[in-house]
């Protein structure tokens, strides 16, 4: 027996996520201010100073505005409604988003390393850095800085993947303006080499950024599962349930911040199909409202005895049925559609 949510069960969902794409939008529009301010002054000094490496974190700043752009598209989008193309709705937006920022920051990270090797290999073409440099790389630290506990502290409040990773962005940002200072700061003591180093060192930073978060949105979009804890969590939830016995074959999927869940529950066998149906109902219901569920699945099978799905092959487990699947029918057994 498979069960649908009813509406009335969802009431809170939309408020949830309604608060928190305002929530995304807001601080992103903090962060495009600040690293709109902070490119311009970046990569005019540094140009004017002779710093490579406060150019490259200036670029690294106009990456940030690229970046912020598109999580406002991506937030903007996931709020579209489910319609008949898209029946879990457009969540994935934001995976698909996250994607598309790992991707821009491994392309401008490999660029920007590619850059100051070429000054590496020249020494006699890297110019001494002028004073002014130094100042604007330590503002550019306290800003980023104060820029990603803002971000953070708001993506952990939503509860956003996609503002996380774009916090961890701003924070990537940080340790690059602090190695940018230290390359300005060994220049103007004399040590030119330091300046186009402190570069490479920003974009090897910014490429393994732009890796992690690229090959996450990666794994999300193939339908990796939620973390092992919270799916106990919603398997004790289950548990939990009046006139749940036991549950088998609990399975989740990420669909961008929320998880779909599919789960067997089991129920005593002479029970009505109507009481069976409530007790599914119910148990909805509650992993809805304590846990990040988009939608749950239910089937209904009696407590204690094999389900009839398995029987038919002669398997006990879950990974027995899989093996099977894999094996083929058994002889005899025509494939669904098959024609004689």
């Amino acid at each position: 027996m498979m069960t649908g949510t009813p509406a009335e069960d969802t009431e809170e969902s939309p408020q949830v996520v309604r608060a928190r794409q305002a929530a995304a939008s807001r601080s992103t529009w903090v962060s495009v201010a600040v690293n709109t301010g902070l490119a311009s002054v970046q990569v005019l000094i540094g140009a004017l100073a002779h710093s490579q490496g406060l150019i490259a974190d200036g670029v690294h700043s106009l990456s940030d505005l690229v970046s912020d752009f598109i999580v406002l598209f991506a937030t903007r989008h996931s709020r579209a409604d489910a319609d008949e193309e898209h029946p879990y709705g457009h969540l994935r937006f934001e995976t698909a988003a996250s994607l598309a920022l790992g991707v821009i920051l491994m392309v401008v990270g490999a660029g920007m390393m590619l850059a100051a090797l070429g000054k590496l290999e020249s020494p006699a073409t890297i110019a001494r850095v002028h004073g002014t440099a130094l100042w604007v790389a330590l503002g550019a630290l306290a800003s980023k800085e104060l820029l990603f506990r803002y971000l953070l502290a708001v993506a952990k409040r939503v509860k956003s993947t996609l503002l996380v990773a774009n916090a961890w962005h701003a924070r990537s940002d940080a340790a690059s303006s602090l190695v940018v200072a230290a390359g300005v700061a060994g220049n103007l003591a004399g040590y030119p080499l330091l300046d186009p180093i402190a570069a490479m060192v920003v974009g090897a930073l910014i490429l393994r950024m732009g890796w992690r978060f690229g090959w996450a949105a990666l794994h999300d979009l193939m339908d990796s599962s939620a973390d092992a804890a919270e799916v106990e969590a919603i398997r004790s939830t289950l548990l939990e349930t009046p006139g749940v016995e036991n549950v088998h074959d609990l399975r989740t999927r990420k669909m961008g911040d929320l998880i779909v869940v599919d789960a067997h529950l089991e129920v005593e066998a002479t029970l009505t199909v109507e009481a069976g149906h409530d007790i599914a109902v119910e148990a909805q219901r509650r992993v809805q409202e304590r846990h990040r569920v988009l939608h749950l699945m239910t089937h209904v099978d009696p407590y204690h005895r094999p389900d009839r799905d398995h029987e038919a092959l002669g398997l006990t487990s879950t990974s027995d049925a899989a093996a099977a699947l894999a094996a083929g029918p058994p002889a005899g057994v025509r494939p669904a559609g098959s024609s004689v």
